[in-house]
């Protein structure tokens, strides 16, 4: 193998450690306990409601966010006041820029190398990157094709993973903004409950639903099974 696979095996697999963390990390956010969705209860469940009053819900506008991220990554997160995600969204671009900014400039030299050494260029031999040297004085010519194709690849997956990342940061705003129309009602209830039916030998369960403001008198509904 040539020279710089090792390094391009390590940063290859740093990266894609740093792809797994960002998506655990993006799938967990969907859980905070500042989300207006929380887990179902065994007493209750979530209903969405609108209000009509709501000026909130009436401004808050989940095209925005997506269109905003979309432009300008973080944007949308800002929309949605979501501002701890922003150095995660950038931490990743980044991270996916540095690896390919390292990837082309190796890909660069090694094709400049590769070239030279196969036209015999001797005018063009100490224009040669020093680390390449020894693959000129040895005539390694299927070395430097090697090198100059697995960084050509290195490079075409960075920009996946670059494209990746943007639109996990489109996906994350748009769904932000839709969960903050729904909410909670601790009005509305779902319980189950054992039932001994009068007829005899039988026996069954009760759904009781129950909904209204008025927690002294709900109106109930109940089916038997």
């Amino acid at each position: 193998m040539y020279w710089a696979l090792p390094a391009v095996k390590a940063s290859m697999k740093y990266l894609c450690i740093f792809i797994g963390f960002l998506i655990i990390t993006l799938a967990a956010s969907a859980q905070q306990s500042d989300s207006t969705i929380r887990i179902m209860s065994v007493d209750s469940f979530a209903v969405r409601k609108k209000p009509a009053n709501d000026s909130l819900t009436k401004k808050h506008q989940p095209r925005k966010a997506t269109i905003r991220s979309a432009i300008l990554p973080g944007w949308g997160q800002a929309y949605n006041k979501k501002y701890w995600k922003i150095p995660i969204v950038y931490a990743a671009l980044g991270t996916t820029a540095v690896v390919f900014d390292y990837n082309i400039k190796q890909y660069k030299k090694i094709k400049f190398a590769y070239f030279t050494l196969l036209n015999q260029d001797t005018a063009n031999y100490p224009n040669v990157a020093e680390e390449l040297q020894p693959f000129i004085e040895q005539n390694a010519l299927s070395a430097l094709r090697n090198g100059r194709n697995e960084f050509r690849r290195n490079i075409d997956y960075t920009v996946l993973v670059f494209i990746l990342f943007w639109g996990l940061n489109v996906v994350d705003a748009t769904v932000d903004a839709h969960l903050k129309e729904f909410d909670i009602s601790n009005d509305l209830s779902l319980k189950i409950k054992p039932n001994i039916n009068t007829l005899p030998n039988t026996g069954g369960i009760t759904l009781a639903l129950t909904f209204g403001k008025n927690q002294n008198a709900p109106k109930t509904i109940k089916k038997v099974f």
